[in-house]
């Protein structure tokens, strides 16, 4: 093993742009939400840079990618990185510093119980959510990594491929926002009044800050500055940009008008859905991936949402748990060996069956664990703290009532 300064540089970089992320998220949920709760939304995705990076370097990296116990999880050798340094990880990448390697793996570990915030935006006490993530990240995220990328994972063993987080990020984010949403309840006016975002700009902004991020997430996941990096970028650029056009085409024909909220959702699915995929298919095929995510969900967010009378205030299940569904399975049916010997296997378009058996039994153990698991965490917390907010509280504005500030103090009164 050789340390390669070209390839440290790219992942360096891809690191970076990764964290950009997670304040673009930030903005991205905060635009969508009602004045009275823009501060709150955005410092539950930006105080989440501060705690994911001490827990990472604590214990997280550790327990995703130190030594296998029994395909769920790592041990505490790693812990406060000891023995991460200047050599190379030859299980994971051979020519970067593993402290690098560490680095970029901790931007997904950030960004991740971030997502979850959109579905229970506007009703968790702080304190609460302080909790959750801090729990979450130790008995979801974690194990989940090394399921899928950890050396003697369980779902890496069952020859499964997910490039750069469909399962570990947008599934398990996305699931475990529905279960949360659905144990911490409705918003008080939810069903009677329509709730619509107060800065459309800003959602716009977010999802130009997480397209730019994306490439570091999914080309960075290549872990070189190689012709593999290269195709990532490419197959992510085609997928968000075909979803967007995917989604606006939706709205034109069935509301007459596109609007820009959609076009910038439309984006952020289109880069949900390729995320598994980056690595592994042809770029023709993340055309017809990102064209096919958005009205998968688009039904997701109008239908499914309507018929069972969930709260996921901003779609969180919606975009990431249903994209990134679909993404996994993707992968199963347009993956070659030949873009990247990853797979064992071809996809079921090239007439391989088990690359597809493998993806769609490794999202269904991510749909249970995730479920199950931030089902206990909600309610363990729920016993010991109160989550939500009071009806009056929820009706001030978390602003005020969580931060004792405010983001339009003109704006007073007119919420």
């Amino acid at each position: 093993m050789e340390i390669s300064n070209g390839n440290t540089a790219y992942i360096l970089i891809s690191s970076a742009l990764v964290l950009l992320m997670t304040p673009g998220l930030a903005f991205f949920y905060s635009g969508m939400e009602r004045r009275k709760n823009a501060l709150n939304t955005l410092m539950s995705c930006f105080f989440i840079l501060g705690l994911g990076s001490v827990l990472w370097v604590a214990v997280g990296y550790s327990l995703s990618f130190g030594p296998d116990h029994g395909g769920i999880i790592g041990d505490f050798s790693k812990a406060f990185f000891n023995g991460v340094g200047f050599e190379p990880n030859g299980d994971y990448a051979g020519t970067i510093p593993e402290t690098v390697f560490a680095a970029f793996q901790m931007m997904f570990a950030i960004i991740t119980p971030a997502l979850i915030c959109g579905a229970i935006a506007g009703r968790m006490k702080f304190s609460a959510l302080f909790v959750f993530v801090t729990a979450w990240s130790l008995l979801v995220y974690y194990p989940l990594a090394h399921m899928v990328w950890g050396v003697g994972g369980l779902i890496r063993g069952l020859g499964a491929v997910d490039f750069a987080g469909g399962n570990v990020v947008h599934i398990s984010s996305g699931v475990s926002g529905l279960v949360a949403c659905i144990i911490l309840g409705k918003r008080r006016e939810y069903g009677v009044v329509s709730y619509k975002p107060h800065n459309i700009p800003f959602v716009v902004l977010g999802a130009a800050l997480l397209w730019f991020g994306w490439f570091g997430f999914n080309s960075g996941s290549a872990l070189a500055a190689d012709g593999l990096a290269a195709h990532a970028f490419m197959t992510t650029n085609t997928s968000a940009a075909a979803a967007l056009l995917s989604w606006m085409l939706i709205e034109k024909v069935l509301h007459g008008k596109p609007t820009v909220l959609g076009a910038a959702t439309g984006a952020v699915v289109g880069l949900v859905a390729i995320t598994p995929a980056a690595g592994f298919v042809p770029i023709w095929a993340a055309l017809i991936i990102g064209l096919l995510v958005s009205p998968i969900c688009y039904f997701g967010m109008t239908k499914i949402k309507g018929r069972f009378g969930y709260d996921d205030a901003l779609d969180a299940f919606g975009c990431h748990g249903l994209g990134g569904i679909w993404g996994g399975i993707a992968t199963g049916l347009f993956a070659k060996t030949s873009i990247n010997s990853g797979a064992q296997w071809n996809g079921l378009v090239f007439g391989d069956v088990r690359l597809f058996g493998a993806q769609l039994l490794s999202i269904l153990i991510t749909i249970v664990f995730a479920g199950v698991a931030t089902f206990i965490i909600v309610s363990v917390i729920k016993l010991v703290m109160p989550i939500k907010v009071s009806q009056e509280e929820e009706a001030q504005g978390l602003d005020m009532v969580e931060h004792g500030e405010v983001a339009y103090p003109s704006f007073n009164g007119l919420d």
